[in-house]
């Protein structure tokens, strides 16, 4: 049985309508006598979309239990035992719970898939694990639950369900998505127009590069050259002289017109000394180039024209913009010019845009024939240039022939042979060796038979034209000799030029970072024209080769399938397909070679870098720790032993009063020395990723009010509706957290001001706010204070060690929410502490699982627990970091005398 075949559903955000979609193809395969089945789907109650599940037959979903509580996941095993011809599973990037099948929901529709059941599934873009980090910086919140990229790009097909952002915003305002009262907190935070038209725009770039690389697949595979016009790429060809930036300006004004167009310039140094482009002003077009949002390309080439034309091809470009030639009109005897010749015969699917400029017919320097390469052996001379010279060594000397006879004006045996021997020369200069020694043998037999005397004959009467028609053969082949020598050394220094001009640029941007591994394998296949390019290595001899890096279609995977194959060092090599490289080009493929290790031990040395970076933090917060320890906590420990000193002492009678004074200030040391340490402990466990949350589902309203024996109970007012919806999180975590922000606000707030701490639902998300009236924090300084060990303004020495914020933020992110501060309207700081807010429906049986509706919203993108939230088996037994009186996430015990604690500053 062969492999079932994948079809993905891809939206934007939750709420376009991947789930409704996949429905409807559902009844749509059901309609035309498919066998179809409902997997698992989740509708979330929405009315429409619970409304498409009718008619379709759904497989029981497997109930497991886990923690206490129940859950349904896909049965895997009732699917392949049902066998149907479709399977219909939403959310590919779901977590299952703890004890099923997979630990992943596209491991299930891999194993549906290889037992030849056809898949159709739904997934977010913020789930494709490569865009972690750029969501992340878009929303604000780090995926939890992620599918690998390879597993969406393997599907047989990709549909992009799409819907403008202002669409979605009114669909989420008539309550389509969500319930009413989640609308408007909604609206204002994920559905934002600037973040779903981030999202929308990865979406559709994210499609369009599949769709780039599914036509490049299907040309290759059918040898398809011609251009297809799916989107302007325009080709700026540049020579190094000043005019190329009116080319790239012009160009950059052409792109403007139509979205997602590209820009690509390029420079072509042929190996033949016809260009003489300046380093420091392709430098500059480069950074011009650049900094309009195009991209660079230098190429070889023997024939400019063709390889214009061939690069154009190569990047499926559809307009090649070209400036007007700076040769003077005399200059055109010696060709039609680059842009002509390009402008002539392009191909019908290629735009030819000649732009005037400042430097049009201004010169360019020698005449073209005075620089062109001799030799054919040396020099890889163009079949036309070839021609050329035969005809020139060949027929010019009978055509010449023809002329000197019929004329009446004898000029003389000596000028006859200098005007033959200009032809040879000639016949060098275009040709190189073998036209030029024709042209001689040529040159000599027609000057014996019809002008040396006897005329019409090869006999010789005069000894001394013998010697002249001796002489002058030898004159021309030693001239062409000279010639073609002078033309290999010319050939190979400019040749030297040119790679030279390529490996300052290569070495330049390697050196300065500026190069990944995947653009400079791409400048590899660019330059030497390859259909693709790998970068291979293995640890040893007796290791198989891996890919460290690739660029185009079916790259081979070890050096042996390659064409071509450079070595670097003993367990790396560069192999390239497509064509056998000549062995001229090898010396510019080694350096190549040789800077892709470069690049590839330089991302390596980066990682280290970031390692050895964390390492040094580790050091930093252990040498702020000595520091504590030296000051901060000395001072409570003084304390104490005075205490202590004073009761122990014989020679004073201390009263009732006195004695309890003392020992309360005993238990007051006691338990502001416990705060610090605990404090401390928890920073060091941060650090070090020892945190595991024990999550479960949670009301607010029993947690917060805990969190507050720490101050005063006139000093904060409580606002927690026990309306809210329950939260997925630890309790011992979520109190220390609440209670370091509460206490860092009351130690700020003036007296009379009490801090407020109130909670509401927005979303899929809860927000717990704690509202003081203090002197308030700069925004640049908004960041500073969540660091360890910092204390805002003039905050004393004795006000804590300056982690209560740093450990409220690291206990919040463990549970997958956020801690960030805002200005309090009319003066003051305002803590937004946010959770993961657990569905309605599910909040009293479903624990701590995060389920995404898949089509259209309930997903992780607005800060799920994800996998961290599904702790496995056995993991009771772990105690929450920082509350050792806590077992199993219960948190009533936590605090001891929580009245008499001291407050922790942060600020």
């Amino acid at each position: 049985m062969g492999r079932g075949k994948l079809r993905i559903y891809l939206g934007a955000a939750p709420g376009v309508g991947k789930t409704y979609a996949m429905l409807s193809e559902g009844r749509r395969r059901v309609e035309r006598g498919a066998d179809c089945v409902v997997g698992y789907v989740e509708h979330h109650g929405r009315p429409r979309t619970e409304a498409m599940l009718h008619g379709l037959e759904q497989v029981d979903r497997k109930p497991l239990a886990h923690r206490g509580s129940s859950f349904d996941e896909m049965d895997v095993d009732a699917v392949l035992e049902r066998g149907p011809a479709i399977a219909l599973v939403d959310d590919l990037a779901h977590t299952n719970v703890p004890g099923s099948r997979n630990a992943k929901r596209w491991q299930d529709v891999e194993e549906l898939l290889r037992a030849g059941i056809d898949v159709v599934s739904t997934v977010n873009i913020q789930h494709l694990e490569s865009l972690g980090d750029v969501v992340e910086s878009i929303t604000g919140v780090r995926q939890r639950e992620t599918v690998p990229d390879e597993v969406v790009r393997r599907a047989d097909q990709v549909e992009l369900v799409d819907m403008s952002p202002q669409a979605l915003r009114r669909r989420m305002a008539h309550g389509n998505i969500y319930r009413p009262e989640k609308v408007d907190a909604a609206l204002s935070h994920h559905f934002r127009p600037g973040n779903l038209t981030a999202l929308r725009e990865l979406a559709l770039l994210w499609v369009a590069d599949r769709a780039d690389e599914y036509l490049q697949q299907y040309r290759s595979e059918h040898g398809i050259r011609s251009t297809w016009q799916a989107r302007e790429r325009i080709v700026v060809g540049l020579t190094g002289g000043p005019e190329g930036r009116t080319l790239i300006r012009r160009a950059s004004r052409m792109a403007a017109k139509g979205s997602g167009s590209e820009i690509l310039a390029v420079h072509i140094a042929r190996g033949d000394g016809l260009t003489a482009a300046a380093p420091t002003e392709l430098a500059v077009q480069r950074t011009l180039v650049e900094d309009l949002g195009g991209t660079f390309h230098h190429v070889i080439g023997d024939d400019i024209p063709d390889a214009l034309v061939a690069f154009a091809r190569g990047v499926d470009a559809t307009q090649i913009v070209l400036g007007s030639s700076r040769r003077r009109s005399w200059q055109y005897v010696f060709g039609p010019g680059v842009g002509a010749s390009v402008a002539r015969d392009p191909g019908p699917d290629l735009d030819v845009h000649i732009v005037t400029h400042d430097e049009v017919a201004k010169g360019r320097g020698l005449p073209l024939p005075l620089a062109l390469p001799l030799a054919p052996f040396a020099a890889r001379l163009g079949r036309g240039r070839s021609l050329a010279g035969w005809v020139v060594g060949t027929v010019l000397p009978v055509l010449l022939c023809l002329l000197l006879t019929h004329t009446a004006a004898d000029l003389g045996i000596a000028n006859d042979m200098l005007l033959f021997l200009a032809l040879t020369v000639a016949a060098a200069l275009l040709g190189g060796l073998w036209p030029a020694l024709a042209s001689a043998a040529v040159a000599s037999l027609l000057l014996n038979y019809y002008f040396a005397p006897p005329l019409h004959g090869f006999t010789v009467s005069d000894p001394r034209d013998i010697v002249a028609i001796a002489v002058f053969f030898g004159v021309a082949v030693s001239v062409a000799s000279v010639v073609d020598l002078a033309a290999r050394r010319t050939h190979q220094a400019s040749r030297l030029r040119a790679e030279s001009e390529i490996l300052s640029f290569l070495a330049g941007r390697v050196l300065r970072g500026e190069t990944t591994l995947d653009a400079l394998l791409q400048r590899v296949r660019e330059t030497f024209a390859m259909e693709s390019v790998a970068l291979l290595e293995r640890a040893d001899e007796r290791e198989p080769w891996k890919r460290a890096g690739s660029v185009g279609p079916r790259p081979v995977a070890r050096p042996e399938d390659a064409d071509v194959d450079m070595s670097v060092g003993d367990h790396m090599a560069l192999a390239l397909s497509g064509r056998v490289l000549p062995a001229e080009d090898r010396r510019v493929l080694g350096a190549f070679a040789a800077q892709a290790a470069v690049v590839l031990d330089r991302r390596r040395l980066v990682g280290e870098a970031e390692e050895a970076r964390r390492l040094a933090e580790g050091n930093r917060i252990r040498t702020a720790l000595l520091a504590a320890v030296s000051h901060d906590l000395r001072t409570p420990l003084a304390s104490i032993k005075a205490s202590v000193t004073s009761l122990r002492s014989d020679d004073v009678e201390w009263s009732e009063a006195d004695r309890a004074e003392l020992l309360e200030g005993i238990e007051d040391g006691a338990d502001r020395l416990d705060h610090l340490v605990g404090n401390l402990l928890d920073m060091s466990r941060l650090q070090t990723g020892a945190v595991t949350p024990l999550i479960r589902e949670i009301d607010l309203d029993e947690v917060v009010p805990m969190a507050l024996g720490g101050v005063p109970e006139d000093s904060v007012l409580l606002d927690v509706p026990e309306s809210l919806p329950m939260v997925a999180a630890d309790p011992g975590l979520l109190e220390r957290a609440v209670a370091n922000v509460v206490e860092n606000a009351v130690k700020y707030s003036p007296a009379g001001a009490p801090v407020l701490v109130a909670a509401s639902s927005l979303g899929d998300r809860v927000e717990v706010r704690v509202v003081d009236r203090g002197p308030g924090v700069p925004d640049e300084a908004k960041d500073r204070i969540f660091a360890p060990f910092q204390r805002h303004g003039d905050a004393p020495r004795g006000a804590g060690v300056g982690l209560g914020l740093a450990v409220a933020r690291g206990f919040t992110e463990s549970m997958a929410g956020t801690l960030a501060a805002e200005d309090t309207p009319g003066g003051g700081l305002t803590m937004v502490l946010t959770l993961r807010a657990v569905p309605r429906g599910r909040a009293a049986a479903r624990g701590t699982v995060d389920r995404d509706e898949g089509g259209g919203g309930g997903g992780d993108e607005l800060g799920a627990v994800g996998a961290d939230a599904r702790q496995t088996p056995g993991a009771d037994a772990v105690q929450t970091p920082g509350a050792d009186a806590v077992q199993n996430g219960h948190g009533r015990d936590r605090r001891t005398n929580v009245k008499t604690r001291q407050k922790a500053g942060s600020r």
